[in-house]
């Protein structure tokens, strides 16, 4: 039972020596690479001569060594030790599934045979383009 309390005990010095880490919660935009993913990390600053809020975001690579997260997926990452020349983040825990959107249902349509293109017939009279049927050549009838 003793060695049980000491080990805690050295456990807890070990984290203090090495200081708390920071803990961000942030949206997965990527997570196409093996045991890497991309996490965006949201907030706002607020503009030091206007005042208002802006909106801010920073992309951090993290280290997923089970591929348990997904694009969409809300997740906890802890900074870490250097694990590649990108990835100084862990994931810790997926807090939140992405939706997934439900399997469309595609039904079988039925697709009409396309028109079989009639003959050419000649314009009738009428659809001569010019007055009273007939048709105005270049310099005639403009004045």
């Amino acid at each position: 039972m003793a060695s049980a309390t000491a080990a805690a005990g050295a456990a807890k010095t070990a984290a203090d020596e090495r200081g708390s880490r920071r803990v961000e919660t942030g949206i997965v935009i990527s997570d196409v690479r093996k045991k890497t993913i991309t996490v965006e990390i949201k907030h706002q600053v607020k503009h030091r001569r206007y005042g208002k809020y802006l909106n801010r975001s920073t992309h951090l690579h993290a280290h997923d060594e089970k591929n348990e997260a997904k694009k969409g997926d809300r997740v906890e990452i802890v900074e870490t030790r250097p694990i590649s020349k990108q990835k100084r983040w862990r994931l810790v825990r997926v807090v939140e599934r992405a939706a997934v959107l439900g399997q469309l249902d595609i039904k079988e349509v039925e697709v009409a045979p396309p028109k079989k293109a009639e003959a050419a017939a000649p314009p009738a009279p009428d659809q001569g383009g010019g007055t009273d049927g007939k048709t105005l050549r270049t310099g005639e009838g403009l004045t």
